[in-house]
């Protein structure tokens, strides 16, 4: 670990202290800092679900926890841990239903509970754990692979949340970019707002302040006119999904983004654990698109900003073509220009 990773790595948005699970509640960052104490899975459900935790990485995390929580309500000689736990698993596996991290995690913990035995409870802490820690090491490694396509250049753009909020620590994107401002590759970074939540200018501005990171925050519909002033060295953005052939889904307003750096000839980026690969989905039209309220667009923080009976389209994220991606980073290596064929090799 280079001394630069701890200078620029601040932030957790999910605790465990071996008893209890602690979640940083980022819907009312930044004004806020409030930590949420999560009982059980149906707790741990719901957070999920109302955006308490967000990312994919760290719903899978908290999800796992979750598990633990479930197991650890049951006495020891539970005869069939699995069905027992069963509704457990899949109210957490309703929770959201695009970030295959979320099945990825549960399907680990399900492999453990089949396993059965009256320490089951203690073997499903460790296996959360280490889906936890695995992360953290998991987003270093990327932050370094990532950096290193990196000539220097003033700055790159992100979108959403891709930090420690978004994941077990340090984060996918936002890692990348720890790294290289850490290795003075850039010297700031740009953010989209992020609508409807506002990730961006709630979430990743906060973030990279905590951390000393020059950012600048820019409304969506700025960014062909920032890409046009030539600062703009990459466009770095995280993912939910990954289809086999490489499309990826993203938070909403991350297609639009590829379109614009193809035109501008800025290079466009994605980073992601390989947990997010989605072998079994051949590409992008076979990526469930979660639509949410469409409250969330019609209002903002609780008041109204939106003509009265005007009605609104909320999908939570959109799917961005391989062909439109230099780049997909994991802790695995970097597949340039992705097809099915450099994906199947990444994943062996």
């Amino acid at each position: 670990m280079k001394p630069t990773d701890l200078a620029f790595d601040t932030v957790r948005a999910v605790l465990w202290d071996g008893t209890s699970l602690k979640l940083l509640d980022q819907r009312r960052l930044p004004r806020e800092t409030v930590y949420l104490d999560i009982p059980d899975a149906k707790a741990a459900a719901d957070a999920i679900r109302e955006m308490v935790v967000r990312g994919a990485p760290a719903i899978g995390i908290t999800a796992a926890y979750g598990v633990v929580l479930a197991a650890r309500r049951l006495p020891a000689d539970t005869p069939d841990w699995l069905d027992v736990l069963g509704p457990d698993l899949e109210r957490l596996a309703a929770s959201r239903p695009t970030a295959v991290n979320l099945f990825w995690a549960l399907a680990r913990m399900k492999a453990v509970i089949g396993q059965g035995g009256a320490d089951l409870p203690a073997r499903l802490e460790a296996e959360a754990r280490r889906i936890h820690e695995d992360d953290l090491a998991d987003n270093r490694r990327m932050g370094e692979l990532g950096a290193a396509l990196m000539d220097p250049a003033e700055a790159v753009l992100t979108h959403c949340n891709t930090g420690s909020l978004a994941t077990g620590g340090y984060g996918t994107a936002l890692g990348v970019i720890r790294s290289a401002y850490g290795q003075q590759r850039i010297r700031k970074v740009y953010a989209d707002e992020t609508r409807p939540w506002l990730q961006g200018a709630r979430l990743t501005a906060w973030e990279l302040v905590q951390d000393g990171i020059p950012v600048d925050l820019i409304c969506e519909g700025a960014a062909a006119s920032l890409m046009r002033t030539g600062k703009i060295g990459w466009v770095v953005v995280g993912a939910d999904r990954i289809a086999a052939n490489g499309d990826t889904a993203n938070k909403i307003g991350t297609y639009a983004l590829a379109v614009l750096a193809r035109h501008h000839g800025v290079r466009f980026m994605v980073v992601a654990p390989t947990s997010t690969i989605d072998m079994d989905t051949p590409d992008g039209a076979g990526i469930p698109i979660e639509e949410r309220p469409v409250s969330e667009v019609l209002s903002l923080a609780g008041q109204p900003v939106a003509a009265e009976g005007a009605g609104a389209w909320n999908p939570a994220f959109d799917v961005t073509p391989a062909a439109l991606i230099d780049a997909i980073v994991t802790e695995k290596g970097v597949v340039e220009r992705p097809d099915r064929a450099k994906m199947t090799a990444l994943m062996k």
